[in-house]
This record gives structure tokens, C-alpha cells and sequence, in this order.
């Protein structure tokens, strides 16, 4: 791979200042130094994601790329500065995702090193494209940030869509902090607030390069727009009521089941049992309209078993519905030829009154990729030696005695714009989960943070439950209103928060997060035009 070059750069290809002297002593450094320090400053801007929230690391690690890609002497060079910065992110940002493989260490430990390292070095490529298209020599500062912030939104975009899509921990995401921060979502999604985001990177970059002019106006734009964010958000919130939906309470249960336990069924009944006794002996039963159950917490197929239906519907309230991740065959009968990963609403009189299958299935946990290559090599994580089916969907579910919702089923809910149906607009989102794959580590948090965005930019509520945590209500500004945390068992009572009206993102989808990369393209090339027009 490229590396940039250790002889000296003509100084118009570098900055002046604090950030020249960085950038010198950068060069000087040995290639595996620069190569550790790149991966570092990426490993550093992943702290500023759930639940570290060290946001300041970000716009650090983020500047340190900006400053050593800028005395990069060939693209190739810049791609290779993106990329182990990219390394040292994704590690950082995905390490987590070793604890589903140690579940059951005999079978899957293996497989840790290959995928995690495997999966990083992918990921990195994206944050690398977007260094190296946004690369020019010699062409002002400004430019480059431009550049960077449009090439860099939609290398998340692509990152998000290509090989199924991996949308995880977008700039967007260090937001998750502040509630005012997130709204301005609802105008553009993730990617729009991933493009601001990489933007005000850009323009801290600016500053501290020896040209006092420079620095002041990109530290006056800094501040106008952090501000025009913030405030924004802020008389957003102030301007919500956000009324519960007609009195509706649903009750959210948290079994906190061990996966190893879940993935053998050794103890299903002993399972099954506990997500009963939560439901129906925890107080005001008799006020739910509908209890619902994480992802997989029935795991057996339903649609296949009168007795097991009788024996969940318990849960049911009187007047009510139970909602719960289980599995469903198909045919009905006999050894299911296909089967899915779904969710059942079940009525007191235990009928299944409404389905919906997953439709966004997770890669080596629902299905092998490639399985006619790697099918003989590997094995999924999950019980069973085909791959699941993959559902219609996203699709609205209508219950009786319940407004309509979309429901979402794990990682689903990590695709912006990609959480309910257009044409047929639901009140609420639902996501059941089981984070318990993940264990006491920073997915959870994450998969929470990212939840929260979906239901900024649809305006809609999401309820979530998931099976170790985090469960909880969030209203349609993304303001969590119940939850229970992380490792913890439990069952909360929530009022399901009104719908808004249709967001600008909601109604639009990609339309302003593209104009916004489509200007910055068209003013960062100009730039780049009139540069090389004074050096003709």
C-alpha cells in the first residue's frame, strides 16, 4: 500500500503554523510510526460514539487526517492515509462484535481474528475513497473540505448500501449525546448530518495553519453553524407537546436471558417462563394494551404449535395483545423448508392475528454469504444449518385495539430511510432485539443511539425491546422517556407518544442530503478550477 513520502513536500502542499509544524513532524516519522499513528488518531475518534461520548476526539482524530492527507504526494498516498486511519476506526468502532463468535469459543473463537480484522480492513476503505477522491495537489484548504465533506457522505452512503449494508456508527452518531444536536435529522436524515458533521471537522482543520484571515473565518463559520444547529434543535424541542398516542400503554419485557442458554434451548420453558412471569405479575396489567417481547424470545415456531401459542398468550392482556420475536415455517407441517426470523401478535384466545418476517437479514448470524464457496467451510451462529428467508418489508402491521406500526427486527433499524413504509405511513416504529449476542460492551449502547435517530427522522415513536437491554420508549424528537438499562431483567410500563406529521426527511428522503453533496461537489471543484487557472 502507498505511503506518503518521507522526503519533503513542496510547502504549498502543507500548512504553516501549528498545524505545519504537526505536518512536519509527521514526515518525519518512520512508515509503520505514521502508519500506528494514523490508526490511532482513528481509534481515537471512535471514543466519541455510545457510550463513551468523547465527542472533542472526534474533531481531533478527524483534523489529524485532514492534515497528514493534505501532504499526501499522490492519491494513491491519501488513499492509504484513509485507510489506516479507517483500520484503527473501524476496530475500534466494531471490536464489540467478537463477543457474538465467543458465545460458543469451541465452534466460532476462531473466527475472531479474520472477521473483526477482516471486517475493519473493509469498513476502512470507505473513509479511504472519500481522503482520495477529495484529493487534489496543490489547490486551497477550502477546497479540500469541501470535497472531503461530500466524498466522505457518500462513502458512508455507499458503505451503508453496497453488500447488504453496514450503516453503523455515521459521523452523524457522536451527536447522540445532546437530544438538540439530533434534530436536525428530521431535515436531512444521517447522511445529512454525517455531511454538517464532517464540515465543522473541516473548518476546525482550517484553524491554527499560520494565515490569521483564514483561521478567524473558518472559526466564525464554526461557530455559526454549530450554533444554527443547536439552535435549531433547541426551538424544535421547545415548540414540541408531544401527547401519548389515546392512552395507550404498552409493557416492554426484558427477560436478560443468557445467549448461550437462548442459542442451545437448554432451559426454553425455564425462558419462556420468565418473560410470563414479567408480563403478568408485574403491577397495572389491567391498563397495557399490548405486551411485547424481544427478538427471538420465543424460540420455537409458533405458527406450528397450538400448545405453545396457549401457553404465551397468558401474557396477553385481558383486552389486549401480546407482540414477540419468534420463529415461523414454512409449510405449516413437516420439517420447515424455509423459516424466518419474525414477529407474531397474538390475541388473549392465542390466534396469531397479525406477522411480519424479517426482511434485513445479519451476515454469518442469519445466512452465510457466498455459501456456495464459503458454505463448506464455515457454519452460521445461529441454530440450524440453512439460512434464514428473507421477508417483504418494510411493511405497516395493523392489530386490533393498537395503532399501526412498522416493526423492525434487530439491526434493521440501522438503515436511515429504510424503518416504514411510504405509501403507507405508520403511527409508531417497533424494534425487537436480542443485543444479548453483544454482551456487557459498547453495541448495545450504539444500537440504542442509533434507534433514537430513526425516530427523529420519521417522526415517529420507536418502542424497543431487547432481550438484555437497552429497552425503552423514545418519542418522536428522539427524547428517551422510560428504558431499562443494559444486563438488567424487568418489564416498564410506557405510554405510546403521538405521531408527528411527516418529516422534511420522511416526505424527501435522499433529495437534501444530495443537493447538500452536490453543492459542496460543484464549489470544491470550482476552486480547485480557478487554482490551476492562476498557475496556467
Amino acid at each position: 500500500m502507498a505511503e506518503i513520502a518521507l522526503r519533503d513536500i513542496p510547502q504549498r502542499a502543507g500548512a504553516s503554523g501549528f498545524a505545519g509544524r504537526c505536518q512536519a513532524w509527521f514526515r518525519q516519522r518512520g512508515r509503520w510510526a505514521r502508519r500506528l499513528i494514523l490508526m490511532t488518531c482513528g481509534a481515537l475518534a471512535a471514543l466519541a460514539f455510545p457510550p463513551v461520548h468523547a465527542l472533542p476526539l472526534f474533531a481531533i482524530g478527524l483534523v489529524a487526517l485532514i492534515w497528514a492527507a493534505e501532504i499526501a504526494e499522490s492519491r494513491r498516498a491519501a488513499f492509504a492515509a484513509g485507510w489506516w486511519w479507517g483500520f484503527g476506526h473501524c476496530l475500534a468502532g466494531f471490536f464489540w462484535i467478537a463477543n457474538s463468535f465467543l458465545i460458543d469459543p469451541v465452534r466460532f473463537g476462531w473466527m475472531v481474528p479474520p472477521v473483526i480484522a477482516g471486517l475493519a480492513a473493509y469498513m476502512a476503505v470507505y473513509p479511504a475513497l472519500a481522503v482520495a477522491a477529495a484529493w487534489q495537489r496543490g489547490t486551497s484548504a477550502l477546497a479540500r473540505v469541501l470535497l472531503l465533506a461530500a466524498t466522505w457522505t457518500i462513502a458512508e452512503w455507499l458503505r451503508g448500501h453496497l453488500f447488504t449494508g453496514f450503516p453503523w456508527n455515521l459521523a452523524a452518531y457522536v451527536w447522540s449525546l445532546d437530544v438538540s444536536m439530533m434534530q436536525s435529522a428530521a431535515l436531512w436524515g444521517a447522511w445529512g448530518l454525517s455531511f454538517v458533521t464532517i464540515l465543522l471537522c473541516g473548518l476546525l482543520s482550517l484553524i491554527g495553519r499560520g494565515d490569521r484571515g483564514t483561521g478567524l473565518r473558518a472559526a466564525g463559520a464554526f461557530v455559526v453553524m454549530l450554533g444554527a444547529l443547536y439552535g435549531y434543535g433547541t426551538l424544535r424541542l421547545a415548540a414540541s407537546a408531544a401527547p401519548d398516542a389515546g392512552g395507550v400503554t404498552l409493557r416492554l419485557v426484558q427477560g436478560n436471558i443468557d445467549q448461550w442458554a437462548k442459542l442451545t434451548g437448554a432451559h426454553r420453558d425455564r425462558d419462556i417462563a420468565q418473560h410470563l412471569r414479567l408480563s403478568v405479575l408485574t403491577p397495572g396489567i389491567e391498563k397495557v394494551r399490548a405486551v411485547i417481547w424481544p427478538e427471538t424470545a420465543a424460540t420455537i415456531f409458533l405458527d406450528r404449535s397450538a400448545e405453545w401459542r396457549s401457553y404465551v398468550a397468558a401474557a396477553a392482556p385481558p383486552d389486549g395483545l401480546l407482540i414477540t420475536g419468534t420463529l415461523r415455517g414454512d409449510p405449516p407441517q413437516g420439517e420447515p423448508e424455509r423459516y424466518w426470523n419474525s414477529l407474531a401478535v397474538i390475541d388473549p384466545e392465542a390466534r396469531i392475528v397479525a406477522t411480519a418476517d424479517k426482511f434485513h437479514l445479519v451476515p454469518l448470524g442469519e445466512y452465510i454469504p457466498m455459501r456456495d464457496i464459503l458454505g463448506p467451510f464455515i457454519t452460521k451462529l445461529t441454530a440450524g444449518a440453512g439460512d434464514f428467508s428473507a421477508g417483504p418489508g418494510p411493511v405497516t402491521v395493523r392489530a386490533p385495539g393498537l395503532p399501526s406500526f412498522s416493526p423492525l427486527i434487530c439491526y434493521e433499524v440501522i438503515f436511515p430511510g429504510a424503518v416504514s413504509d411510504p405509501e403507507d405511513r405508520p403511527d409508531w416504529l417497533l424494534n425487537v432485539t436480542n443485543d444479548g449476542w453483544f454482551g456487557q460492551s459498547p453495541g448495545p449502547y450504539q444500537h440504542f443511539a442509533t434507534a433514537r435517530f430513526r425516530a427523529v427522522e420519521e417522526g415517529l415513536p420507536l418502542a424497543r425491546a431487547a432481550n438484555t437491554g437497552i429497552s425503552g420508549m423514545v418519542d418522536s424528537f428522539g427524547r428517551v422517556t422510560a428504558a431499562l438499562p443494559l444486563g438488567t431483567e424487568g418489564a416498564v410500563d410506557v405510554l405510546l407518544p403521538a405521531p408527528l406529521a411527516p418529516t422534511l426527511f420522511a416526505r424527501t428522503g435522499l433529495l437534501v442530503p444530495s443537493a447538500l453533496v452536490l453543492v459542496a461537489l460543484v464549489a470544491g471543484v470550482g476552486f480547485v478550477m480557478r487554482g490551476n487557472r492562476r498557475r496556467v
